[in-house]
C-alpha cells in the first residue's frame, strides 16, 4: 500500500518496465510519500536549452525531427517533442527562449489569476526570482503570494486581486535585485530547511541515542527552538553558513543580475499574453504548483514560518567574497549626502522657530554654533531659541561638558541614555522612561551622518567606546546599521545605517554615470539597428505586433514595408497574412502621408488604440472634385468597397475613382482593411496596375482592379491636442529608438522638429522616465535615453560583431545614416547618398559599407574591403529582402569586370551583362 495524493493505492504486480496498481479506497498508506529536493538546472544549461529550443521552433519541420533522431530520440518520442512545443507556439504565439521570456496570465478554477513566467534559466535563478517577485507583491498590494519555482519557471497565484498584476511587478533592476535577495531568503521556508541541516551538520541537534535516528518531526522543533535563539546574535556561524549557503549553492544571484539586466537592455525580449486556459507549458508548471501546495498542511510550523533573522553582514560579505564599498563610493556624494543628513544645504535650513524644532527633533542634541549653521540667518538662531525656550518646546541640558540644546520630547531619552540632568519644569508627559533609550540616541546618530567609527558618537555623548560598540552590534543584529569599509580614504572599518548606505550607493552610482566618456558615434550606428532588434528573426503575430509597436507613427517608403523594413524584423514571408489580418481585425491601421510618384508614397503603421495620437497630419492642399466626392460618401456612409464607392457617387469613369481615392490616400484621408492594394500598386515598380479600362455603361467591371481591393473607410479623427499629441510621439520616440536626438527627430519628419518633443523630453527627465546626457560623442547636448539603452549602448562599444552584414531601406528608422548621423564623405564621385524611398544600405560592424540607388543600378561602396557589404548585398536578394541588382555604375565609375571588386561580385553570384554585373533575385 502506498498513498500518492489524497488516494490510496495497492501494488498488484511489477515487472522490469510497469508497474500494476489498483486503487484501495479507505486503506491508510503504508509508504510515506515526500518531495526530494534536487539539484536547479545552471544557468549555463539553460541558456543552451533556450536556444535548442529557439532553433527547433523556427526550423523546417523536416531539419527538425532529423536533428531530433541524430540525437537519439526515436520516432514517437520525436513526434511528441515537436507537437509540444507546436501547441505551445499555437496557444501563446512564442516559445521561450534564451532571448525570450513569455509571461502568460490566465485564470485558476477558483477564478484567481496565475502568472507563468516560462524561462529557461534554472531554477537556481527562478529561486530568487520568485521569493523577491512575493516580496514587491506583499510590498505593493499587502497579500501573501504563492510561489513555485522550477527548472522551467514560476508560476504566482494572486488571490481576492481583480485586475492582473503588470510586467514591472515581476522585473527588477539589476541594481537592487540583490538587496532584495538577500532581505527576503531569512523568511523562506528554504531558509528554515537550510537551517535544520546545517545544525545536524553541526552537531547541534544531537541524537538522542546513537545509532538511533530522529525523527524529523522533533529535528524541525528543536531546528525552530535553536533559530528562536540564533534570532538574537547575527554573527552565529550556523546562521551565517545557511545564508552562505542558500545564497551561492541553490541560488545563483549573479546569474539573476545578468538576467534582469539582459531584460533591461532588451537583449532578451518579456512578452505578455493572456490566455483562457494554460497553455501547455503552463500545464506543466501549474501540475507542479499543485503537487507544491496539497501537503502544505502536513508542514510544521516552524518550516512554514520561519523566523526573520538578521545577520553579520560584514562577515556574509566576506563569505560570499563581495568587495568592500570603499572604492565604488564616490566622495563628492557622500560630501553632499552627508550636508543633507545634517540639514546644512542653504534649502533646508530653518527660517523659523517651528522648522528649528524640527531640526533637533530629527538631529538631536546641537550646540549654539550647530545651531547657528543651520539657520537661514546666524544672527537670528539665538532669537528662534529663545522663542521654543519661553514656549516650552525646546530646553538646554550639558552632554559631554557642552552646553546643547535640545526637543523637549528628547527629555527622557537622554536623561534615561546618558544620564543628562534636566532642568525644571519638563511636563511630566516628557519623563515617562524609555525603553532602549541609548540604543535611540546612537540609531538617531547613525542616520544623520555618513560613515563614522564607534569613538566619534562616544566622544559626542561622553560614553565609553565599548558601550558604543556594544550598542551598535545589537543594532546589527536588527538591521539597522552595517560594518564595513565606506568613507573613501579611510583605513578603518566603519558604521552605517542601511538607509544611508542605500542613498549613498544610489548617489554614487548616479555620479559615476555621470563620468563616464561618450561612446564614439560607430557604437550608436550598431546600437540603433539593435534595439529596433534587426535581425533577431523572430516569427509570429506577437513578433509583428512588437514591431509595429516600435515603428508606429514612424513614415517609411510604401515600396519598402513588409519586404525591407518588416523584413528585417520579421521573416517576411509571415509579413503579409498576418499583417492583413491585423489591419481586416481593426488592430492596426494604415495611413498616407505624401505621394512619391504613381507607385509609391510616405506610409505609416499605427497601432488602433493609438492612432488619434500619432497618425501623421492631413497633408496640405486642395482635393480633386472627385476626391471630395469620395470622401464625403466614405464620411456618410461608412465602409465601403470600390463598386460600392463608385455607385454612391455616381460616377461612371472608374479609372477617375481609382485616382481619387488614391489621392485621398496619399493626403491622409482614407485606408484601407488590407494592404492588397497598396501591393498592387507598389508590386516591382509597375505602372500597369494603375490602369483601368473604361467599362461601358451595361457591362461594368464586377469588383475593380487588384489597387482598389478590400473596403475603404477613411481614417479616425486625430487629437488636436497638441499637447498630448507631442507626449505620445515624444514617448513613441524613445520606445522607437532608445536614444533621441536633434538629428534622429529631425530625420523622421516630426511635425515641428524637435522644439515640438523638446519640452515633453525635458518633463520625461524631471519625472525620471528618461535621462539626458552626453552618451555619444559629436552629436550636442541634447540626448535623451532611456535606463536600459544607456547600458545597452555602452555594452555595444566594445562589440565587433553586434553591425555585421545588416541590410536596411535607406528610409528605414534602424538606418542612423542621413539621420541621426551624417553620410561619409565621398571624393570619389558627385553622387551623394540619400534617405529616399527604394534606396539601400548596408552597415557591416556599425559602419556605412555599401549604398543602392533605387533600381539597384548604381553602387555606393564604403570602406577598405567591399567584400562584406557585396555578401550582404548579395544574401539580401537570395532571401527575397531585394530584388535583382543590375550595377552599371560603381562608384561613379562604369562597373568594373576585373579587380577584387570585380572578383567579389563574382564571389556572390553576379554575372557579366553588356551593361555590367547582374544578380537575379530567386
Amino acid at each position: 500500500m502506498f498513498t500518492l495524493g489524497a488516494s490510496s493505492w495497492r501494488i498488484e504486480d511489477i515487472t522490469r518496465d510497469r508497474v500494476i496498481v489498483t486503487p484501495a479506497p479507505g486503506m491508510p498508506g503504508k509508504v510515506p510519500f515526500w518531495h526530494g529536493d534536487a539539484l536547479g538546472r545552471p544557468v549555463e544549461l539553460g541558456k543552451a536549452l533556450g536556444a535548442f529550443l529557439r532553433e527547433t521552433a523556427s526550423a523546417p519541420e523536416e531539419a527538425s525531427i532529423e536533428r531530433l533522431r541524430a540525437a537519439g530520440l526515436d520516432e514517437l518520442a520525436t513526434r511528441n517533442l515537436l507537437d509540444y512545443i507546436g501547441e505551445q507556439k499555437q496557444a501563446t504565439g512564442v516559445i521561450p527562449d534564451d532571448r525570450t521570456i513569455v509571461l502568460e496570465r490566465f485564470r485558476d478554477e477558483l477564478g484567481d489569476w496565475r502568472v507563468c513566467i516560462h524561462s529557461p534559466f534554472g531554477a537556481r535563478v527562478h529561486t530568487p526570482w520568485a521569493q523577491a517577485i512575493e516580496a514587491r507583491v506583499r510590498e505593493r498590494m499587502g497579500i501573501d503570494v504563492q510561489c513555485l519555482y522550477s527548472d522551467d519557471g514560476i508560476v504566482v497565484r494572486l488571490p481576492e486581486s481583480d485586475e492582473p498584476l503588470g510586467s514591472d511587478a515581476f522585473v527588477f533592476e539589476p541594481e537592487e535585485i540583490e538587496d532584495i535577495v538577500v532581505g527576503t531568503v531569512g523568511n523562506s521556508a528554504l531558509f528554515a530547511s537550510r537551517f535544520r541541516e546545517c545544525a545536524v551538520r553541526a552537531l547541534l541537534i544531537p541524537r538522542r541515542r546513537p545509532g538511533q535516528r530522529t525523527p524529523l518531526w522533533q529535528q524541525r522543533q528543536r531546528s525552530s527552538d535553536l533559530m528562536g535563539v540564533a534570532s538574537k546574535y547575527g554573527s552565529f556561524p550556523v546562521v551565517l553558513e545557511t545564508y552562505r549557503e542558500c545564497l551561492q549553492d541553490v541560488f545563483d544571484v549573479p546569474g539573476l543580475i545578468d538576467l534582469m539586466a539582459a531584460i533591461r537592455r532588451r537583449e532578451i525580449l518579456l512578452v505578455e499574453v493572456e490566455t483562457a486556459i494554460p497553455s501547455p507549458f503552463a500545464s506543466s508548471l501549474t501540475f507542479g504548483y499543485v503537487g507544491a501546495f496539497i501537503y502544505e498542511g502536513d508542514a510544521p510550523l516552524a518550516e512554514r514560518r520561519a523566523q526573520a533573522l538578521s545577520l553579520d553582514r560584514r562577515i556574509l560579505a566576506e563569505l560570499l567574497g563581495q568587495e568592500e564599498l570603499r572604492e565604488l563610493v564616490d566622495p563628492g556624494a557622500l560630501a553632499d549626502l552627508e550636508v543633507d543628513l545634517q540639514r546644512l544645504s542653504e534649502n533646508r535650513k530653518a527660517r523659523d522657530a517651528d522648522e528649528l524644532h524640527d531640526i533637533l527633533r530629527t538631529i538631536g542634541d546641537l550646540s549654539a554654533a550647530e545651531v547657528g549653521a543651520r539657520c537661514a540667518s546666524a544672527r537670528e538662531a539665538p532669537a528662534l531659541l529663545d522663542a521654543l525656550v519661553v514656549s516650552r518646546r525646546a530646553i538646554s541640558v550639558r552632554i559631554a561638558g557642552e552646553k546643547r540644546w535640545i526637543a523637549v520630547e528628547d527629555a527622557a531619552r537622554y536623561r534615561d541614555a546618558l544620564g543628562t540632568a534636566l532642568p525644571a519644569g519638563v511636563p511630566e508627559a516628557f519623563l515617562e522612561p524609555v525603553a532602549d533609550a541609548i540604543g535611540d540616541v546612537i540609531g538617531r546618530y547613525a542616520r544623520t551622518h555618513g560613515p563614522f567609527v564607534a569613538h566619534e558618537p562616544a566622544q559626542r555623548f561622553g560614553l565609553g567606546p565599548a558601550v558604543v560598540e556594544q550598542v551598535l552590534r545589537r543594532l546589527l543584529s536588527e538591521g539597522r546599521v552595517v560594518q564595513g569599509a565606506f568613507r573613501p580614504g579611510g583605513a578603518e572599518r566603519e558604521w552605517i545605517d542601511t538607509h544611508v548606505l542605500r542613498a549613498l550607493r544610489r548617489r554614487s552610482l548616479a555620479a559615476f554615470r555621470k563620468e563616464i566618456e561618450p561612446v564614439p558615434t560607430e557604437a550608436l550606428a550598431r546600437f540603433i539597428p539593435a534595439w529596433h532588434g534587426v535581425g533577431r528573426a523572430q516569427g509570429g503575430m506577437d513578433a509583428l505586433l512588437r514591431a509595429i509597436g516600435s515603428l508606429q507613427g514612424a513614415l517609411v517608403p510604401a515600396s519598402a514595408l513588409e519586404r525591407l523594413v518588416l523584413g528585417a524584423r520579421v521573416p517576411h514571408t509571415e509579413i503579409g497574412p498576418l499583417l492583413d489580418q491585423l489591419t481586416a481585425s481593426g488592430e492596426v491601421v494604415w495611413a498616407g502621408a505624401g505621394a512619391l510618384g504613381s507607385d509609391d508614397g510616405w506610409l505609416t503603421l499605427v497601432l488602433a488604440d493609438e492612432a488619434a495620437s500619432l497618425l501623421p497630419d492631413v497633408q496640405p492642399g486642395e482635393l480633386s472634385e472627385t476626391a471630395r466626392a469620395v470622401l464625403d460618401a466614405l464620411t456618410q456612409r461608412g465602409a465601403m468597397f470600390f463598386r460600392q464607392i463608385v455607385e454612391a457617387i455616381g460616377s461612371l469613369d472608374d479609372a477617375d475613382v481609382l485616382r481619387s481615392l488614391w489621392e485621398l490616400v496619399w493626403a491622409g484621408h482614407a485606408t484601407n482593411d488590407t494592404l492588397a492594394p497598396l501591393r498592387a500598386i507598389t508590386g516591382g515598380g509597375s505602372k500597369r496596375t494603375m490602369k483601368v479600362r473604361r467599362p461601358r455603361p451595361n457591362m461594368p467591371v464586377r469588383m475593380g482592379p487588384p489597387s482598389s481591393a478590400g473596403r475603404w473607410s477613411v481614417l479616425p479623427a486625430r487629437d488636436r491636442d497638441r499637447t498630448r499629441r507631442a507626449y505620445a510621439t515624444a514617448e513613441q520616440l524613445l520606445k522607437r529608438n532608445g536614444i533621441v536626438t536633434r538629428g534622429s527627430v529631425v530625420a523622421e519628419r516630426v511635425a515641428g522638429g524637435f522644439a515640438a518633443v523638446y519640452g515633453v523630453l525635458k518633463a520625461f527627465e524631471d519625472t525620471g522616465r528618461c535621462r539626458r546626457g552626453y552618451f555619444v560623442e559629436g552629436l550636442g547636448g541634447a540626448q535623451f535615453a532611456l535606463p536600459g539603452a544607456v547600458d545597452r549602448l555602452r555594452a555595444l562599444a566594445n562589440d565587433p560583431e553586434a553591425g555585421k552584414g545588416i541590410v536596411l531601406a535607406a528610409a528605414d528608422p534602424a538606418n542612423p545614416y542621413g539621420g541621426v548621423l551624417p553620410w561619409p564623405a565621398d571624393e570619389r564621385t558627385s553622387h551623394r547618398p540619400g534617405r529616399k524611398a527604394g534606396a539601400s544600405v548596408v552597415l557591416v560592424d556599425g559602419a556605412l559599407a555599401a549604398y543602392v540607388e533605387k533600381g539597384g543600378r548604381t553602387l555606393l561602396t564604403y570602406g577598405d574591403d567591399p567584400a562584406p557589404a557585396i555578401e550582404g548585398l548579395a544574401r539580401a536578394v537570395r532571401e527575397g529582402l531585394l530584388g535583382t541588382l543590375s550595377l552599371e555604375k560603381i562608384n561613379g565609375a562604369p562597373t568594373p569586370i576585373e579587380g577584387p571588386l570585380a572578383d567579389a561580385l563574382r564571389d556572390n553570384g553576379f554575372v557579366p551583362t553588356s551593361k555590367g554585373m547582374r544578380l537575379r533575385a530567386s
